[in-house]
């Protein structure tokens, strides 16, 4: 009986799962989306050309693969659309390959203007959202109230629409804000209203499966399927630092929900990581850098957000964390990326524990959310030299101080954005 593959982020997100994935497509018949929505942003770089996806899977760019975008993804037709014409245009017909989940949630328009609301209400505690809409909807989710992919073919879906639209408006009513001169990506709230429902036509000439039978006949029928992740294991609602997360289960537990497939159907768990860490948004980073260094590792890393454009937050490997979400998702296997990003520092640096409550830890606390966590760091010389599809004896060790710690091995190590720049171990 075959069983499905896993590929997770293990920080904050950022860490370079769309390359990887590509990478590993080739080996497999079907990607899936399973969780998240158009805030993820998933970059592929090859041939000169840079494509980000947001809601598509990323075996999209792999002849023959097909696509299954889940039941535990969120979608928005306008920019799933705009996503899908853009590919159009390079040379990628999705028609035959990208299959749509009947059970995935849609983010309507006024879900996107009271995920705004809400986060002007929140001050200084404000998330740090994507303004996509992904809170809202799956809130509604989860309070039963949702429309999902299926209802764009019944009868009824403009009653249901405008049901949920006007609930929403209250609720946005509520919290002080009016919707005359309300924008969304620039445009007033009628007219990106009107595109949504351009983009809900456009949808219907794609394939709407029930996703759960898809994937299991799949397996039963010998496919290989990979699942990939977005965000990453520290932003699961469950375990990541809560608030500061999103509103989806990031790590391997989310798959079985997200694309309705059982536990003992799970084979391999990729855990893709960054050589550094990376954050965007608001919420708790120990071991961020303030100083030259940390500039240095956003412009060595070109650490800007894939679907905001934000700069990131930037700061050294934090290997507690990575322990941590290891632990959480079961990550058979480990893949390091941007390694390349300190090919010029004479040291760097790793946090091996915390300084909490003056006590040193290797756990991360349930007030790690809240409190502040001092890195204890290890400094290990830099390897100071290209990597052109060899790995360097220093880098080697790196590498290897990284398993020793976690006690996963270190499978694929990234060196540049293309698709060939990779080393297998």
């Amino acid at each position: 009986m075959n069983k499905l593959d896993i590929l997770l982020g293990l920080q904050w997100g950022d860490e370079g799962k769309g390359k990887v994935v590509d990478a590993l497509t080739p080996d497999y018949d079907i990607v899936c989306r399973f969780q998240g929505g158009p805030n993820a942003g998933h970059t592929i770089e090859f041939e000169g050309k840079k494509f980000v996806l947001h809601n598509i899977p990323s075996g999209v760019l792999t002849p023959g693969c097909v696509n299954l975008i889940g039941n535990g993804v969120i979608i928005d037709p306008h920019i799933l659309k705009g996503e899908i014409e853009g590919l159009r245009e390079a040379g990628f017909d999705l028609r035959q390959t990208l299959m749509i989940a009947n059970r995935a949630h849609l983010i309507l328009p006024t879900h996107r203007a009271l995920d705004a609301a809400n986060e002007k209400t929140l001050g200084k505690m404000k998330v740090g959202t994507t303004l996509k809409g992904i809170g809202p909807t799956y809130t509604d989710k989860t309070a039963r109230k949702g429309l999902r992919v299926g209802d764009i073919q019944m009868d009824d879906f403009r009653e249901k629409y405008d049901h949920l639209k006007q609930a929403h408006l209250q609720q946005i009513a509520a919290l002080g804000f009016e919707m005359q001169g309300f924008l969304l990506d620039g445009l007033d709230f009628d007219a990106y209203e009107k595109l949504w429902f351009e983009g809900i036509e456009y949808l219907k000439q794609y394939q709407f499966v029930d996703g759960e039978y898809f994937i299991n006949m799949a397996l039963d029928d010998g496919k290989k399927v990979l699942a990939e992740g977005a965000q990453g294991s520290m932003l699961d609602v469950d375990f990541g630092s809560y608030p500061f997360v999103t509103s989806s289960n990031v790590i391997a537990a989310g798959v079985c929900s997200g694309l309705g497939i059982a536990p003992s159907r799970v084979g391999k768990v990729y855990g893709i990581f960054k050589a550094y860490c990376t954050r965007v948004g608001t919420g708790p980073f120990p071991t961020e850098l303030f100083d030259a260094t940390g500039e240095k590792l956003r412009q060595n890393g070109h650490e800007f957000g894939a679907t905001t454009g934000r700069p990131r937050r930037c700061g050294w490997l934090d290997l507690p964390a990575l322990k941590y979400a290891v632990m959480l998702s079961g990550v058979t296997d480990l893949m390091m990326m941007k390694s390349d990003v300190m090919d010029d520092f004479e040291t760097v640096k790793v946090a091996t524990a915390y300084r909490y409550n003056g006590q040193e830890t290797k756990h991360l606390p349930f007030a790690a959310c809240t409190e502040t966590m001092e890195p204890i760091y290890t400094e290990i010389a830099g390897w100071q030299q290209k990597i052109d599809g060899k790995i360097p004896q220093r880098l080697e060790y790196y590498i290897k101080f990284i398993e020793n710690y976690v006690g996963v091995p270190i499978k694929f190590v990234s060196y540049g954005p293309d698709r060939t720049q990779n080393v297998w171990r």
